[in-house]
């Protein structure tokens, strides 16, 4: 794989020599979004160790305050040893470009050369800060923003951003922005921040995106199944990186079976729940605490089980590891596992767009 990289710091100048025209990459990168509650360091090291075929996990946004700070037990979550395995890149969620480069260069002690920005999240808690999608509202601020980190950065700076506000028309002026910078990547999720995850994403608008960045662009939004993945490589032939989210939760194999993989077995699956619950249970954050990170889980993993309704409510009602283990090995032993049945959401045509429904996810 032939990748572009950049010297960023002293030399302002370097940002104007693009050298992005150099795209040359031998195979598909794939990604696995950041996913508040699920997507953490357990997760991430125990499906990479069981599944792989993910080259680059994206870690939950850390939110720092206006010094860049964060607590102590959020940057625990990204030390190496806690990332065994792991190709690991953290997000940062913020408004302020010095809270962003404060914090970038403590990670970038910690080992990590890409940071990651947060310009996507469409939470109504997080937008009326002009934090997440947010910045989009404001595009002299935004480009004061990235006019400050690519002036001062030492390390390479990504960017996940949303098409716009209200409209995907908004994405032109936006992209104006970003064309400025040299971006190491942009991972474009294809819906505006009004649609949330909800909404269908435009992925006419990506095409035009992804044919003007100067920047690397990844996708993201709704690769929720083959089908999904190959009306998108339809429409964009050339796409080299995708972003995947809900869909490989919900089916952990999901990235190795779009690389041609076999499918998801359901003793594969029963172990590495198994081995991810007990992981949870030895990390110290107690039985009820690993519960819920198990159900949080299930509320994605549940399409793999059609018609099992009684058995999941027995999941959900379960209140000790006791009961959440025998109600998960009645699931199992129901035959009704479907490895073909994935996430829901609507499969995109050739040449027009596609949804689904629903939490930074993917």
């Amino acid at each position: 794989m032939c990748e572009v990289f950049f010297t960023f710091g002293k030399t302002f100048d370097l940002r104007y020599e693009f050298c992005y025209a150099v795209r040359e990459v031998m195979h598909m990168t794939w990604s696995f979004a950041p996913m508040e509650g699920i997507t953490n360091s357990v997760f991430r090291r125990l499906h990479a160790a069981a599944f792989g075929c993910v080259d680059w996990y994206y870690a939950p946004f850390l939110a720092p305050d206006g010094e860049g700070r964060v607590k102590a037990s959020s940057l625990e979550e990204l030390r190496p040893e806690r990332n065994e395995g792991v190709s690991l890149v953290p997000q940062i969620l913020c408004s302020r470009p010095e809270a962003f480069l404060s914090l970038g260069r403590e990670l970038s002690v910690m080992g990590y050369r890409e940071i990651n920005l947060n310009a996507g999240c469409p939470s109504g808690t997080v937008v009326p800060k002009h934090k997440g999608a947010g910045m989009l509202s404001d595009l002299e601020s935004l480009d004061r923003f990235l006019d400050t980190v690519f002036s001062h950065a030492d390390f390479f700076v990504s960017v996940k951003t949303r098409l716009g506000m209200e409209s995907a028309e908004e994405f032109v002026a936006i992209l104006s922005v970003y064309n400025r910078y040299p971006i190491s990547q942009l991972i474009i999720h294809a819906r505006d921040r009004k649609g949330l995850y909800q909404s269908t994403p435009d992925l006419a608008a990506f095409q035009r995106a992804f044919a003007e960045s100067r920047a690397p662009v990844c996708y993201n939004g709704n690769l929720l199944s083959p089908a999904h993945y190959a009306a998108v490589k339809a429409c964009i032939p050339s796409l080299d990186r995708v972003m995947l989210g809900r869909g490989a939760v919900s089916n952990p194999a999901l990235p190795r079976v779009l690389q041609g993989g076999e499918a998801l077995d359901p003793r594969e699956f029963s172990d590495f729940l198994a081995r991810l619950f007990d992981a949870y249970l030895l990390s110290g954050i107690g039985e009820y605490h690993s519960l819920g990170r198990m159900k949080e889980l299930w509320y994605y993993a549940v399409h793999l089980f059609p018609g099992a309704e009684r058995e999941l409510k027995r999941i959900n009602k379960a209140r000790t590891k006791e009961d959440y283990r025998a109600a998960v090995s009645a699931l199992f032993t129901s035959g009704k596992f479907d490895p073909e049945a994935f996430f829901p959401g609507a499969v995109p045509r050739a040449n027009s767009e596609f949804g689904a429904r629903n939490s930074e996810l993917d």
